[in-house]
C-alpha cells in the first residue's frame, strides 16, 4: 500500500493510494483534491453538524456503507460528539465533527465520497439545537424528469414566500432536486409536511406526499420527512455516488426557471463557485 506523508493544517496525515480509482476516471487523490479545493465553501456548511459518512472504500463500483460512529483510529484532534439515539440500536453515537482542512481530508483518504448531515447543529458545548434548516426533497419518478422538479420546486417557492420563507435550491446531484429554507422556531416536520400535502391536492398529477413508491410513477414526491430528528440530507457541494463524480450543487432561481439539468462534475462545481461564491451563504446566518 502506497503511503504519502502531509501536513494539513499543522495535522499530520498518512495518506494512501492516491492513485486508486473510486470513480471511473476519478481517483482518490482526485477525489481529496476536489474536498481541499472546495473546503471554503463547504465547511461552513458543515460546521456544527454530526456528518454521516457513506464510504465507498474501493469505488462506487464496490461495497459501501454508512459510517456514523467515529471509526478506530480517529486521531485525536478530531472533534466528535456524542448523541443520544432513543430508539436506536445503540444508546448513542460517536459523530466526527467536519469543521477544518485536515478532518476533512482524513475523512476524504478513506474514501468518505458522500457527506450527509442533519438540519439542526450542535453548539460548542455539544447542546442539540432545534433545527434551523427545512429541506424539501423532490424526487422523479419516471417518466417524470428533473424538468417536473424544477415546475414542483417553483411552487414550493410560490407557497413558502407566503409565509415569508425563502427558499434556495441545489441539485441532489443525481435526478432531484433540494429546497433549503432558513427557519427560526418553526416546527419543520409538521410544516413541510403540510405544504406538500397542499401542493399534492392542488396538483394531483404532478405532487405526491406519500411515501408509497407505487404511486410516485410520472410525479415528483415532495419529501417532507427530510426535517425529522435523525433524518440527514446530502451537503452543499458534497461528491456523490455515480459512475462518474457528480456533486449536489447549489443553484440559482434562474436555472430551475430555464428547467435544465446543470453539469455538476467537481471541476464545473469548481468553476461556478470560482465565478458565483457560494449561493447557499445566506443559509448559514
Amino acid at each position: 500500500m502506497s503511503k504519502v506523508q502531509v501536513t494539513v493544517e499543522g495535522k499530520s496525515l498518512s495518506l494512501s493510494n492516491l492513485d486508486k480509482p473510486l470513480y471511473e476516471h476519478f481517483t482518490k487523490g482526485e477525489v481529496i483534491d476536489y474536498y481541499t479545493r472546495i473546503a471554503p465553501v463547504l465547511l461552513p456548511h458543515l460546521a456544527g453538524r454530526p456528518v454521516t459518512r457513506i464510504r465507498y472504500p474501493n469505488g462506487v463500483d464496490g461495497i459501501k456503507f454508512f459510517e456514523k460512529n467515529a471509526p478506530r483510529g480517529t486521531p485525536d484532534w478530531v472533534r466528535t460528539v456524542v448523541i443520544p439515539t432513543p430508539g436506536g440500536r445503540s444508546e448513542s453515537v460517536e459523530y466526527v465533527m467536519i469543521e477544518d482542512l485536515a478532518t476533512l481530508v482524513w475523512c476524504a483518504n478513506l474514501a468518505a465520497l458522500e457527506l450527509h448531515v442533519p438540519q439542526w447543529r450542535v453548539d460548542p458545548g455539544d447542546r442539540i439545537l432545534d433545527n434551523d434548516l427545512m429541506v424539501f426533497d423532490l424526487d422523479p419518478g419516471e417518466p417524470a424528469t428533473f424538468r417536473e422538479a424544477c415546475a414542483v420546486a417553483l411552487l414550493v417557492r410560490d407557497v413558502l414566500a407566503e409565509d415569508g420563507l425563502t427558499a434556495h435550491p441545489k441539485n441532489s446531484g443525481k435526478k432531484g432536486l433540494h429546497l433549503y429554507v432558513p427557519v427560526k422556531g418553526v416546527d419543520t416536520p409538521a410544516y413541510a409536511k403540510r405544504v406538500a400535502e397542499r401542493l399534492e391536492g392542488e396538483h394531483p398529477g404532478l405532487v405526491l406526499s406519500r411515501m408509497e413508491r407505487k404511486l410516485r410513477t410520472g410525479k415528483i414526491f415532495l419529501d417532507w420527512s427530510q426535517n425529522s430528528g435523525p433524518k440527514t440530507t446530502v451537503a452543499p457541494y458534497s461528491l456523490r455516488a455515480a459512475a462518474s463524480p457528480s456533486v449536489s450543487t447549489p443553484l440559482t432561481w434562474a436555472e430551475i426557471e430555464a428547467g435544465d439539468p446543470v453539469r455538476s462534475s467537481p471541476d464545473e462545481v469548481l468553476a461556478r463557485v470560482e465565478e458565483h461564491g457560494d449561493l447557499f451563504a445566506p443559509l448559514l446566518g
